[in-house]
């Protein structure tokens, strides 16, 4: 129960030289207008490309917490090198990066997998995964001292999306947390295609219908690669009381590098609770 998970994606995704990743993140958090939101915010929808890609994407979610304190923030990813049945919640003692440690809450951790068949402590599914990992730092450069709950999912059947959804409803709805969902969109269509794509999570999203999106998902009417995470964090969002999204950016790699023939979709997205 000691084990930190070591950075596997520093130097490829983002810089692995502390000083080079912290301006980084600072340029990036400089460019974005922000706008006013009224209510809580419960949870973000955010990409994990390299940060040359999505990196001003995430940014415009990220910006909104720069004001805000979590006890704790829980991260739902997709597992993009390894299958495996169910949900993993990271075993270890701490997420590593280039600007230091983040620990693991363990308390929520317990609460999650108690007498459950389907959410399991592992880290099965977290050696190598980038999409737990890019979001560390932007959490580290916004709202600093924070714990951790990486979240993977092994596999992303409707039914393990509404369950984690509902168990994590449960779990935090005393607690100061906020929860992610890590997913980028549409992979490696020609922009047309991809934005058509897109537009059916975007507007799914923005709707906060997290049962027309899983359909979407399902029937392959659209993709995204954390589709299931995105599901899980709606509805556990809905569970906490939030009650509006606001689309925040959304772009795809096209825009950033010129290059249209085979783009990766990107959104950034708020979920808020009025009251």
């Amino acid at each position: 129960m000691s084990s930190v998970r070591l950075p596997a994606v520093a130097g490829m995704f983002y810089p692995s030289d502390p000083q080079a990743l912290s301006d980084d993140i600072d340029q990036l958090l400089k460019e974005v207008t922000s706008p006013k939101l009224v209510g809580k915010i419960v949870a973000l929808i955010v990409p994990h490309a390299g940060y040359q890609y999505s990196g001003f994407t995430a940014a415009n979610g990220y910006k909104l917490l720069q004001t805000h304190k979590f006890e704790t923030v829980v991260i739902v990813s997709p597992s993009h090198r390894e299958y495996f049945q169910g949900i993993s919640v990271y075993d270890g003692s701490a997420y590593r990066t280039p600007l230091g440690n983040l620990m693991i809450d363990v308390a929520v951790r317990e609460e999650l997998i108690r007498g459950d068949s389907v959410i399991k402590e592992s880290s099965v599914g977290h050696t190598r995964e980038h999409a737990v990992e890019v979001h560390l730092p932007f959490l580290q450069k916004t709202i600093g001292d924070t714990t951790i709950v990486p979240i993977v999912m092994g596999d992303q059947k409707r039914e393990f999306c509404f369950h984690l959804g509902e168990k994590l409803g449960d779990v935090l709805k005393s607690k100061n947390a906020l929860i992610i969902a890590s997913t980028d969109l549409s992979h490696y269509y020609p922009y047309e295609q991809a934005q058509l794509l897109d537009k059916i999570v975007i507007d799914d999203v923005a709707k906060f219908d997290y049962e027309r999106l899983m359909e979407n998902l399902e029937s392959e009417r659209t993709e995204a690669c954390g589709g299931g995470p995105t599901v899980a964090v709606l509805v556990a969002a809905k569970k906490l009381g939030a009650d509006s999204v606001t689309i925040l950016h959304k772009c795809n790699s096209g825009d950033v590098t010129g290059d249209h023939c085979g783009v990766v979709g990107y959104l950034s997205a708020v979920v808020t609770k009025t009251n």
